[in-house]
């Protein structure tokens, strides 16, 4: 299957502009106000579940995190940045958040790939990430739980879509 560059590449456009501006809409619709209550954890590791990665949050500023991943396989790695902006979801549930993002992602991908998807080239995946999902602090344990979706454009080597990353993660607050 032959995939059009152009055609996917506006898809992507079309993704992320969407997640921006809901982003900004809601951010504009929260009685000027961005702090976020109940994610006071300025840091946590843990893992990510599917596709499977390690990964660390680290906060950025009163209402945004960073978060680094990082995906190991026998198929290759890849390495993920992520600047993540938080609003809380409802005051009826502190520390329950939602967030949007975007970033960038970093990789290489090795010969079993290749076995696997013989049409495609195997080596350096380089490309864009968005991200849009729910994040909760637990109150009463050092433990953070989210879940996410992450579409993806790897615009060198293999160029493709992927809208099939993102998944549940489980961390450790360390502060």
């Amino acid at each position: 299957m032959q995939i059009n560059p152009l055609t996917t590449m506006k898809q992507v456009w079309i993704v992320l502009l969407t997640l921006l501006l809901s982003g900004s809409v809601l951010a504009q619709t929260s009685n000027g106000s961005n702090t976020v209550s109940g994610h006071e954890y300025d840091r946590s590791i843990g893992l990510k579940i599917f596709p499977g990665a390690v990964s660390y949050k680290w906060k950025w500023d009163q209402a945004s995190k960073a978060e680094a991943l990082l995906y190991m396989s026998s198929e290759g790695f890849r390495l993920t940045g992520l600047y993540e902006k938080y609003f809380p979801l409802t005051p009826e549930v502190p520390g329950l958040n939602w967030f949007i993002g975007g970033g960038a992602h970093w990789g290489i991908w090795s010969d079993n790939w290749k076995n696997k998807y013989p049409t495609r080239e195997s080596g350096i995946a380089i490309g864009i990430d968005g991200v849009i999902g729910l994040d909760y602090k637990l109150k009463t344990a050092p433990l953070n739980i989210s879940i996410d979706w992450q579409p993806s454009f790897n615009i060198i080597g293999y160029q493709y879509f992927e809208g099939g990353w993102g998944g549940i993660g489980i961390r450790y607050v360390l502060r």
